[in-house]
C-alpha cells in the first residue's frame, strides 16, 4: 500500500509539474539575436503574423510567443495585452526569455493633433506616460499641489507628473532618476524617416476614408491606462504636450526598454480621433484599416533597415 501511495504522489507532482516543464523547454537553447514585434491585441498582429515565416511557439506564463522570421530578420511576434501594466508585464517577459536586440511595437491609436486623420501614421520621437499625475487639492485660487512641482497645466485637478526609475546606470541601487519623456532610438527614427513616401491604404472592405493616408515621423505621442474619448480632454493634450497621438501601450513598453537598455520605436496608425470627430466614436468602423496600415509600415521599415 505505502508504494502505491507513493506511485500516486509521484504521478500528482509530476503532471502539476508538467505546464512549467514545458514553459521552461520552449525557449531552451534559443540565443539568437531577435527584434521583439508587439502589438496590443489581435486584429493588430493579423498582417505581420501572416508575412512571417514562423519557426516555433512558445507559451510562457499564458502568452502565446512566435519565434519567426519577417522581411528577412529573426523576430520574435508577441501581444503585449491591452494598457500600461499589461505592456510593461510582457514586455519584460520577453526580455527575459528571449535576446531581444530591439523593441518595435505596432498598433492603432487615437489621433490628437487636428492636422492629423483617421488612417494616418504616427511614429514619435518621443513618448510619456502622461496619466502619472496628482490629483490636487482644490483652493479658493484653483489647486494646491503641496511638495509636487507644476510641470505641465492640470486638466482641472489633474496635474501631469514624472515616473521615478531605477536602473544600473545610475551606479548605486536603489537610486532614483525622475523622467517623464521617453526618447524612441535616434537610429531607428532616421530610418523611419527614409520611408515617409511609403503610400498607405485608404479602403478596406466596405470601409473608405475621405482622405489620403499619410506617415508622420517626429514629435511626441502619449500613453495612459484611459480609452480617451472626449473633446476636451483631446484639446488639452494636444495644447500640453504637442502630442500626435495617444495609445495605452507605447509609454509603458518604451519605459521598459530604457531601463533595459535595448533599442525602442513604435509606429501607431490613427483609428479614431479621440473624441474629436463627429457623433459616435471612430475605433469599432476603422480599427482594421489602421491596424494595417500601422503593419505595413513596420514591414516596409523592416524592409529597408540593415
Amino acid at each position: 500500500m505505502k508504494y502505491k501511495i507513493l506511485g500516486f504522489v509521484f504521478i500528482a507532482v509530476f503532471f502539476c509539474s508538467l505546464p512549467l516543464w514545458a514553459q521552461e523547454n520552449t525557449t531552451q537553447g534559443d540565443q539568437t539575436g531577435r527584434i521583439a514585434i508587439i502589438s496590443a491585441f489581435g486584429a493588430e498582429i493579423v498582417k505581420l503574423k501572416n508575412t512571417a515565416i514562423i519557426e516555433k511557439e512558445a507559451v510562457i506564463n499564458g502568452r502565446t510567443f512566435v519565434l519567426c522570421e519577417i522581411e528577412g530578420k529573426k523576430a520574435v511576434l508577441f501581444l503585449s495585452g491591452v494598457s500600461m501594466i499589461n505592456a510593461a508585464m510582457t514586455t519584460q517577459l520577453a526580455l527575459d526569455h528571449f535576446n531581444i536586440t530591439h523593441i518595435l511595437f505596432s498598433g492603432i491609436a487615437g489621433g490628437v493633433n487636428p492636422n492629423l486623420n483617421i488612417g494616418d501614421v504616427v511614429v514619435p520621437a518621443r513618448w510619456a506616460e502622461y496619466q502619472e499625475s496628482i490629483f490636487a487639492k482644490k483652493t479658493g485660487d484653483g489647486y494646491d499641489l503641496g511638495w509636487h512641482k507644476e510641470i505641465y497645466p492640470g486638466f482641472g485637478m489633474m496635474f501631469p507628473q514624472p515616473v521615478d526609475l531605477t536602473h544600473d546606470r545610475l551606479k548605486k541601487a536603489d537610486a532614483l532618476e525622475e523622467k517623464f519623456w521617453f526618447d524612441v532610438d535616434s537610429e531607428l527614427l532616421a530610418v523611419a524617416k527614409k520611408i515617409q513616401s511609403i503610400e498607405l491604404v485608404s479602403e478596406a472592405g466596405n470601409v473608405k476614408l475621405s482622405n489620403t493616408p499619410k506617415l508622420v515621423v517626429g514629435g511626441t505621442g502619449v500613453s495612459g491606462m484611459s480609452f480617451v474619448d472626449n473633446s476636451d480632454y483631446r484639446t488639452w493634450i494636444f495644447e500640453t504636450f504637442n502630442a500626435g497621438c495617444l495609445d495605452m501601450e507605447s509609454a509603458a513598453v518604451a519605459h521598459v526598454a530604457y531601463v533595459n537598455h535595448i533599442p525602442f520605436i513604435a509606429f501607431r496608425s490613427l483609428s479614431d480621433l479621440a473624441g474629436g470627430g463627429e457623433g459616435e466614436n471612430e475605433i469599432n468602423t476603422f480599427f482594421k484599416l489602421a491596424a494595417d496600415n500601422a503593419a505595413h509600415v513596420l514591414l516596409r521599415f523592416l524592409e529597408v533597415w540593415h
